[in-house]
């Protein structure tokens, strides 16, 4: 029986930052089930160069490269790495959007025994530096600009606060900027191959992932859980070379990763990439490369079938599509199955336990539109009350506790480790769930105290501790609101310290933020002024009660109800 926290030792890499391991027991098991395959994940993309050298491997925009163009380049940033000092066991953190150098980097890092950090674009100052200084990051890769901000320049801002990284690389640098470029790194030294002292069980991946608490919790998996992961969606919906998989979603979270970067050298086939995402452009890229797979949250299908021109596009190329990381209406998993003659299909997972339930082809479409879905592979879960026994008449609410070959190893630091886990090693998702007659598994909400804005977790913890430093606010408590496009946002409810024209504004606030460099997806994007918070007698605040009422707000606004 594994303990409950899952790592048995730790190990201190040259970066100085300890990473756990997989227990003894959950080696054993795993690999005697034949689960854990001790495939190391860049072997894919090796063996898609061997096998398909002059096929399409990546599409960014006008760049397109083929699996074997691909290799060159992993192979030769590799070897420019390894020449900057990098080590096995060295953090690599790469914040960048989906361009094609992210899929490079990543492959670069595993493939010579590093371990890959992606950090998604929208992190400002104050989140970059904390992930940088926890993950003691010996290299950090960042645009040099995108979307109008100066990405150079907050990297030149925090670097004095980390003693650790050593150097810090910039993609798509201006002509004559004299900025260091990842490009001569790819391009002008001879390649190696990959490192031979790995093991299928090193620590490949460190993702940080926002929940409950302030302090980003860093989620380490190995080579073997995310090649199990991969490998149960490939069988899961029958993919093939003959695929092309469309990615919209960030490489940055887990879904990008995993199901893109990691999930098409897989199966040899295309990785079609979106970096900013628009609807027009997305049903342009679908139609011609006739893309036939895509993992995508809520916003993201909704805006392609919103979009006034959806019509003008051929999108029937689309075999399978689906959906999660942020609530999904049955209603939109029904219209995409109908419009474009599709399996759709709503999935559930996290960072750490990337897919835990979805439907796949052969089972009933609408069992996908209206639940998450049911075990995929060996993954399993069972749902807990209150009290901690176990929930089995279907329609009741437990909080879901899952596990399976995928799963995550442990966070960075031993102590997040601490309540994350049951004592059979177990995971504790922090959401709530149901299930069917069926044994299908519907989300019923969180016990995780988060904002799920467009698929993006969002701690408002950490926003609530920092507005509380505001003059004008005594009290505060965010939470999250419906919404049709982004599936939730942020909505502040404020006790202030002043009332009428003193009292603080939306605007007030967010330029609070703003002044501490924190990203703007992290922003309340309504105010309501309250005189007090409802608090239980251990003055906790009820949180359920604020949404409750935001819901109430919502709702009467729409159907003009004055209450």
């Amino acid at each position: 029986m594994d303990s409950p926290h899952p790592q048995a030792a730790t190990e201190r890499p040259a970066g100085g930052v300890k990473l756990p391991r997989p227990s003894d027991d959950r080696l054993r098991r795993e690999t005697a089930a034949g689960h854990w395959r001790n495939a190391l994940l860049d072997t894919s993309l090796v063996d898609a160069a061997r096998r398909h050298p002059a096929s399409t491997a990546l599409v960014d925009g006008a760049v397109t490269l083929t699996y074997s163009e691909v290799l060159s380049k992993v192979q030769a940033l590799s070897r420019s790495l390894r020449d900057l000092g990098v080590v096995k066991g060295d953090v690599i953190s790469w914040q960048l959007p989906n361009w094609y150098e992210a899929y490079i980097i990543h492959f670069a890092a595993i493939s010579m025994g590093a371990v890959s950090n992606p950090i998604v674009p929208i992190y400002r100052h104050h989140e970059l530096e904390f992930i940088l200084r926890e993950a003691g990051s010996r290299v950090v890769i960042t645009p040099e600009t995108f979307r109008g901000f100066d990405y150079a320049q907050m990297i030149s801002d925090i670097r004095g606060k980390l003693p650790r990284l050593k150097h810090s690389l910039l993609v798509r640098t201006r002509p004559g900027s004299g900025a260091p470029s990842l490009d001569s790194l790819m391009n002008e030294v001879e390649g190696i191959g990959p490192a031979g002292d790995r093991s299928a069980d090193d620590p490949v991946m460190l993702m940080f992932t926002s929940g409950t608490t302030a302090r980003p919790k860093g989620v380490v998996h190995t080579h073997n859980t995310i090649d199990f992961e991969v490998r149960s969606i490939v069988k899961q919906f029958a993919l093939t070379n003959t695929d092309i998989v469309f990615m919209p979603s960030p490489l940055t979270h887990m879904t990008g990763l995993a199901y893109g970067v990691q999930l098409a050298p897989a199966i040899a086939a295309p990785l079609v990439l979106q970096d900013i995402w628009e609807p027009r452009v997305a049903m342009e890229l679908i139609d011609r490369h006739r893309c036939t797979f895509a993992f995508a949250a809520t916003p993201f299908l909704q805006g392609i079938l919103q979009h006034p021109e959806q019509g003008s596009f051929d999108l029937t190329s689309l075999r399978v599509v689906a959906s999660g990381g942020a609530d999904v209406p049955p209603q939109l998993i029904r219209d995409v199955s109908t419009r474009f003659r599709c399996t759709a299909t709503r999935a559930y997972g996290s960072t750490e336990m990337p897919t835990v339930v979805a439907c796949g082809p052969a089972l009933p479409p609408e069992k996908a539109a209206t639940t998450d879905g049911r075990p995929i592979g060996p993954a399993t879960f069972r749902l807990l009350s209150e009290h901690g026994e176990e929930v089995r008449s279907p329609g009741e609410v437990g909080e879901i506790v899952a596990t399976g070959p995928e799963l995550f190893i442990g966070y960075l630091r031993p102590e997040d480790d601490e309540g994350a886990f049951a004592s059979d090693g177990w995971f504790f998702t922090g959401d709530l769930g149901s299930t069917d007659e069926d044994g299908y598994l519907t989300i019923k909400g969180r016990k995780k105290d988060i904002v799920i804005r467009g698929g993006e977790n969002i701690s408002v913890t950490e926003v609530e501790q920092i507005l509380l430093e505001h003059p004008g606010v005594t009290d505060i408590a965010i939470v999250a609101m419906p919404d049709p496009v982004m599936g939730e946002r942020a909505c502040a409810y404020v006790v202030p310290s002043a009332t009428g024209d003193e009292a603080p504004t939306l605007a007030v606030l967010c330029d609070f933020l703003a002044a501490r460099n924190m990203a703007k997806q992290k922003y309340p994007e309504r105010l309501e002024l309250i005189d007090e918070l409802p608090r239980t007698p251990s003055g906790k605040v009820q949180k359920f009660l604020l949404r409750q009422k935001i819901v109430a707000q919502l709702e009467a606004s729409s159907t003009g109800d004055p209450a």
